[in-house]
């Protein structure tokens, strides 16, 4: 919850002090102006701001409520968005404001008594009002990449106390604060947080169907970090890196950081510092200006026409019975919000059955260790809804459609044993979407059918690798040539992705990438060496040493390859990280070295993802036949689009392609992939069953 809290504490106080600041502004000119009974008409302009934030704020919350899941995501994600150009635009504001903003506002304040006691409160009203709704949507983004509400909520009110009192003693010229290096300062923690919200808002956009890649992971580290630890949950709380990020959020936080920070310091560095806005004491301002607290102007001995309550009701009222329509008409209400308890010995307390449709479960662990969560059909172990790593002492919504059916809570905390609750059962409604979890037993048989396929496959590679090592050997570079094609296919095939093969795939199949002397560096071996030579002049004494150290590779890893561990959990990821590999090297010509085949390699790793599919096809077929055509007929699409990039023995090179050909084939291969995507959640190993 402490580590969910400072990036609202550093908004909160921020935004508080900005808004404080002018409020201190605008009331010592009022003062300084000999118009004290004006003064109620500033706090009416504050009070409305502040109305307006909260309902803001509830409009936002109860609307997300309401839609699903899917375009909860892409709400979110939207508001994420904006939320960090609007962070983005008040840093670099208050950076350049800082200095002149007291002058800045004397003279709207000026300018609004001359013109009346309405113009006061709408001058008032915006000044805090922009204060107010930043402040609103980052911290509704920021409670929602919290998972919870209670630590962003304190450490805002935290922070918009402590602006109250620094302002407080800014008015009273007890305190005095050098405000270009406070902003300065808390403008660059801000960018980098915001980098992490923005990062957090594309991933919920990729979750929810609006921007693609969704599957394409620049790194995952889950199962090398523990999610519950203080240091995963601190790292994730302040600044919103995940163990596993998208290439999209990759790309996204490093490119804002570097333009952002790049912009904002080279600004800084023309800025001087100034110290903070000193606005006199209203009595000591009023004296140093020659006037006495008894004068008044004539504007204020005009009768009032009506009562003095009016307004301040009005504008507290108005926003909140805009917002309260907003949510009565919106179509749907929110959901009841169980609160379910979560812990070691108990799960499910405050459990009751629910009406039926999309509800959300509010998942409160109780107990002292970090727990895995699901709601389960006690019967057949189906999955309506799930929360992994939900930390000790946090609270997390968990939003599931409830249909017809028996339902019950199944908590499994680190290192102990599943608990269930009693189930309760719920009438009426339609057929809830389940997901029949899998076991590691479910996936033995798929697991060795498919040990077995690269087993004989490895068999047939160190045949060709003998022939290809012969061929080289005995001086026949052209038969080398058909001889590379043919082997390099075979292992191809073999689904060699993210470290299948472990430290042999670099050996056989490495590149250049990372080498400080390319394809001339000692450690560049394997079959783009090889081709590398073949296609760029080398004699066949220059290629011998390669040759023979591919062949002996090869042979090491049909030798290695039975007693190397395969995490049974690892097979439905291979269904689009082979294709991921492909779209990146080999569609993009990024792995040739010569010979023009990268389509032909692509050919071979459409085949092993088949391979893969077939293995897989009884467990997928039960949780999803419409996936299951759907990615068969993406399949067809792109292996006939490849069929027409070869000619008997020959492969058009991929840089060949008109411009047409070569965006079908891409677009056709990218949507494999995002239809591919679901597998690895469909087959997850899940501690519930």
């Amino acid at each position: 919850m402490w580590d969910d809290a400072f990036p609202s504490f550093l908004i909160g106080l921020r935004e508080g002090l900005e808004a404080g600041l002018i409020v201190s502004v605008l009331v010592a000119t009022l003062v300084r102006a000999g118009a004290k009974s004006r003064l109620p008409q500033v706090w009416t302009g504050v009070l409305a701001a502040i109305a307006l934030s909260l309902s803001f704020g509830a409009v936002l919350t109860f609307t997300a409520a309401t839609l699903s899941a899917t375009a909860q995501e892409a709400f979110g994600g939207s508001l994420s968005v904006v939320a960090v150009a609007f962070v983005t635009a008040m840093v670099f504001w208050m950076r350049r404001s800082a200095r002149n903003l007291s002058g800045e506002i004397r003279e709207k304040v000026t300018g609004a008594l001359a013109m009346g006691s309405g113009m006061l409160i709408v001058t008032s009203f915006l000044a805090v009002g922009r204060e107010g709704l930043e402040t609103a949507l980052f911290l509704w983004t920021t409670a929602r990449a919290a998972g919870e509400s209670a630590g962003p909520m304190i450490g805002a009110g935290v922070g918009l106390v402590i602006a109250a009192a620094l302002c407080w003693g800014l008015y009273r010229r007890v305190l005095k604060i050098n405000l270009t290096k406070f902003f300065t300062a808390t403008g660059i923690v801000l960018v980098v947080i915001a980098a992490g919200v923005l990062g957090y808002g594309l991933r919920d956009l990729q979750e929810g169907g609006v921007l693609p890649g969704k599957a394409a992971f620049a790194f995952d580290v889950s199962q090398n970090i523990d999610a519950g630890s203080w240091y995963s949950t601190l790292v994730q709380g302040v600044f919103n890196l995940t163990p596993a990020m998208t290439w999209l959020q990759v790309v996204a936080y490093v490119a804002y950081l570097a333009v952002v920070l790049s912009l904002f310091v080279r600004g800084v560095r023309g800025v001087r510092g100034v110290r903070g806005v000193q606005p006199k004491p209203a009595a000591k301002a009023a004296v140093a200006e020659g006037e006495t607290e008894q004068g008044e102007s004539p504007q204020d001995k005009a009768p009032r026409r009506r009562p003095a309550w009016v307004v301040p009701t009005a504008v507290v009222a108005v926003p909140a019975v805009v917002a309260g329509a907003v949510v009565a008409f919106s179509g749907s209400k929110p959901s009841d919000g169980q609160t379910i308890a979560v812990s070691e010995k108990e799960c499910g307390k405050g459990f009751s059955a629910p009406e039926p449709g999309r509800q959300t479960f509010r998942m409160h662990n109780t107990g002292d260790k970090a727990s895995e969560v699901y709601l389960v059909d006690p019967a057949s172990n189906a999955v309506y809804g799930e929360i992994e790593g939900l930390a000790p002492g946090t609270t997390r919504d968990l939003v599931a459609t409830v249909g017809g059916g028996q339902y019950a809570w199944r908590c499994v905390p680190t290192g102990g044993k599943a608990v269930t609750s009693a189930p309760v059962r719920v009438s009426g409604g339609g057929n809830a979407k389940a997901v029949v979890p899998v076991s590691e037993a479910d996936l033995e048989a798929p697991l060795r059918s498919y040990k077995e396929y690269v087993g004989k496959g490895l068999t047939t590679l160190t045949e060709q690798t003998d022939r290809l090592n012969a061929d080289v050997q005995g001086g026949d570079l052209d038969a080398a040539r058909t001889d590379w094609l043919t082997a390099h296919r075979t292992y191809s095939s073999l689904g060699a992705a993210y470290g299948t093969f472990q430290d042999f795939d670099k050996k056989i199949n490495g590149r250049t990438a990372g080498l400080p002397d390319g394809v001339r560096d000692k450690d560049f071996t394997g079959f783009h060496r090889v081709e590398y030579g073949l296609w760029h002049g080398q004699s066949a004494d220059e290629l011998r040493a390669p040759a023979q150290q591919l062949t002996e590779d090869a042979k090491g890893l049909q030798k290695a390859f039975p007693s190397q561990d395969f995490d049974p959990a690892d097979l439905p990821l291979r269904t689009h990280e082979i294709l991921e590999n492909t779209l990146q090297f080999e569609l993009t010509g990024a792995a040739d070295q010569g010979s023009g085949s990268t389509l032909a390699t692509a050919d071979a790793n459409l085949a092993g993802t088949r391979e893969l599919l077939d293995v897989l096809h009884p467990l997928l077929v039960r949780r999803d036949p419409k996936l299951v055509d759907t990615v068969n007929d993406d399949v067809a699409r792109v292996q006939k689009l490849l069929d027409n990039a070869h000619h008997d023995s020959r492969w058009t090179p991929v840089d060949r392609l008109d411009a047409n050909g070569r965006a079908r084939l891409n677009g056709a291969t990218g949507q494999l992939l995002e239809d591919l995507a679901p597998i690895p959640d469909l087959l997850e190993i899940r501690k519930s069953a």
